[in-house]
């Protein structure tokens, strides 16, 4: 599997999922969860409703993950995960890696062969960049080492707004294949 790591804008990215680092409400929010909301227009927030009126009534769970349609986006689906806030108190690793293997799993379940993701849980919810990268592409090698939607998902991007988020993933990205994800 390709993994890499770009600055840009997740919601220009033509892959076949993006994921969102959505809040447990997928009501929309700031940051890349009220980008991607205003990039997709209101059909997402119509599927997310109706995602809380049917299956998620009370909301998606901290480290879980679930696929609407892109609405106005130039992928084919969005990937909602809910990442664990810092300053909550949601300080396991095990729950960030949980974001990105639990969206890979359901991006494979679609079929998706390329997804990109955003840095779920840096900035506003308090994980350290550095952090959220080691975690994050430690999560998505031992996805792929494991053969988990080995058919489907061919390339991850990771991509990132700013400077220091960028290098942080590349430097992530340099350091040899390790254990665990939340090692």
């Amino acid at each position: 599997m390709l993994i890499e790591a770009v600055r840009g804008d997740i919601t220009a990215e033509r892959v076949d999922a993006i994921v969102n680092a959505a809040n447990s409400s997928l009501l929309g929010g700031g940051g890349v969860d009220g980008a991607i909301h205003a990039a997709a227009g209101p059909a997402l927030l119509a599927e997310c409703r109706e995602l809380r009126r049917t299956t998620l009534p009370g909301g998606l769970p901290v480290g879980e993950a679930v696929a609407t349609g892109a609405g106005g986006l130039p992928c084919r689906w969005v990937v909602h995960t809910a990442g664990p806030n810092r300053h909550a108190g949601q300080t396991d690793p095990a729950l960030l890696a949980s974001c990105f293997t639990r969206s890979l799993d359901v991006a494979a379940g679609l079929g998706a062969r390329s997804v990109a993701f955003p840095a779920v849980s840096a900035g506003v919810y308090g994980w350290d960049a550095s952090d959220v990268a080691r975690i994050a592409v430690a999560a998505v090698r031992g996805w792929s080492a494991a053969g988990v939607g080995a058919s489907s998902v061919r390339s991850v991007r990771f991509v990132l707004f700013g400077h220091t988020v960028h290098a942080a993933f590349v430097a992530a990205l340099d350091e040899p294949v390790s254990g665990r994800a939340g090692d």
